[in-house]
């Protein structure tokens, strides 16, 4: 095994994927800004919904989120240059992990993605050649690197899309009902508005995303297909770009496509001065059994990861318990709304709240379907009416449609939420069955 992972490999995979990583970490972040992201997201709230146990970091005042996103966009270039490129990758990938922990209301799968990619971009060799730190440094420059840099990156898309297809086997993504309604508000598109309205589109997207998830990554690694499954991967992640909008992933996808091609592939295309690697001989470090040890628990935890909904009662579509962290993106739609009330534990006075005092449009939708939500704001009223000396019960009322099934109440509305605490080790209770 370890003569496997520690096998010398051309490294020019790795050295063009810095280059499309660092540049789609700037646009990511200048792209925020002027989509206006950063504004309704960051700016706007009164305050984020933040992932819980994070509730202290929220947004900085006025325009210096503006100010961290280009921060974080020059961030990304330097990636992309290779300049000071181990402690500008670390710079971003703390900066990125700040605002993907500070709110969850925009949840995306790349954002998930792009939080652990940034990380292991920070411990790869991935400025050894064609950077301003190799220009600077020539002693650094170097034209292969360990095999197990891109069984790694491998893993980790084997995983994404593994779990991403089976996600989908479920009866209301199945009979596209799912599907239905996810392109409904596409009727107005140019072009493929109509089309996209047809039923026999809905099958094709449908069982196309499963079918395509599922064996991407082995016909890309299959020479005999990798061709038909690189040009499958430009048509699908391009076609889920233009309908649904999801910001750099797709593009992020197929920049991971350098890994399954050979280096003499790469250095055609890329990099064509950069001397090819061919020697292949094993270099087993002093830190081989630890590192070895430390990529098999890094790749069992995320296997793991996914499965956690599992071990929770009922279903994760209903509860959200388990959602995050699982590769579980676009496979169904939620409507709903939820009411608070507040009653004095003194005088038994009930008060409704006005959620529009709180929460913006968009915090709103999140907060009238999922659970963890209603909890965390039942928290933050309690909090404040204990800031005025007032001990208070919050009771929230939420009504919710999945998949465009009739509403049904998720939460006891008679449990008060601002007394229960919050464990994501167990189910709670207080969430009603969706049955």
């Amino acid at each position: 095994m370890k003569s496997f992972l520690f096998r010398q490999i051309d490294n020019s995979s790795l050295i063009v994927f810095r280059i499309f990583f660092g540049l789609l970490c700037f646009l990511e972040s200048v792209g925020a800004i002027f989509t206006g992201w950063v504004k309704r997201t960051l700016i706007e709230p009164e305050f984020t919904f933040s992932f819980i146990g994070f509730e202290w970091l929220q947004p900085l005042p006025g325009i210096w989120m503006y100010i961290y996103y280009v921060l974080m966009g020059l961030f990304g270039l330097c990636i992309m240059i290779g300049y000071k490129y181990r402690w500008t990758a670390l710079a971003f990938a703390m900066m990125w992990t700040a605002t993907y922990l500070m709110q969850k209301s925009a949840y995306n799968n790349h954002y998930y993605l792009l939080f652990i990619l940034s990380f292991l971009m920070v411990l790869l060799p991935a400025h050894r050649y064609k950077s301003l730190d190799a220009k600077f440094n020539p002693k650094i420059i170097k034209y292969s690197m360990s095999n197990w840099i891109r069984w790694l990156i491998i893993a980790q898309l084997f995983i994404l899309y593994t779990y991403a297809s089976l996600a989908k086997l479920y009866p209301d993504w199945l009979d596209t009902s799912v599907m239905a309604i996810l392109m409904k508000p596409k009727a107005y598109y140019p072009i493929i508005g109509d089309l996209l309205q047809q039923k026999s589109m809905h099958y094709f997207i449908a069982y196309g995303g499963i079918v395509f998830d599922g064996l991407i990554i082995p016909l890309l690694l299959w020479k005999p297909t990798r061709k038909i499954a690189f040009f499958s991967a430009v048509f699908f992640h391009l076609f889920n770009s233009i309908v649904f909008g999801i910001g750099i992933f797709p593009y992020l996808a197929l920049a991971f496509s350098v890994f399954f091609f050979s280096p003499e592939t790469v250095n055609r295309l890329f990099l064509k001065s950069k001397p090819l690697y061919k020697t292949h001989e094993v270099r087993i470090p002093k830190y081989a059994s630890l590192g070895t040890l430390v990529l098999f628990s890094y790749i069992l935890i995320h296997i793991a990861l996914p499965l956690r909904h599992h071990f929770f009662k009922d279903n994760v579509l209903w509860t959200e318990e388990g959602h995050r962290l699982a590769w579980r993106m676009m496979l169904r739609s939620k409507k709903g709304s939820v009411y608070f009330t507040i009653k004095d534990k003194k005088t038994s006075i009930v008060t409704n709240v006005n959620l529009n005092d709180y929460v913006t449009p968009k915090q709103r939708r999140a907060l009238s379907t999922k659970p963890d939500f209603i909890w965390q704001f039942a928290q933050r009223l309690k909090n404040e009416y204990a800031q005025k000396g007032q001990e208070v019960e919050v009771y929230a009322s939420s009504f919710v449609s999945v998949n465009g099934k009739p509403h049904k109440a998720l939460i006891d509305k008679d449990v008060d939420l601002g007394s229960v605490s919050w464990d994501p080790s167990r189910h709670s209770e207080w969430i009603l069955p969706s049955k």
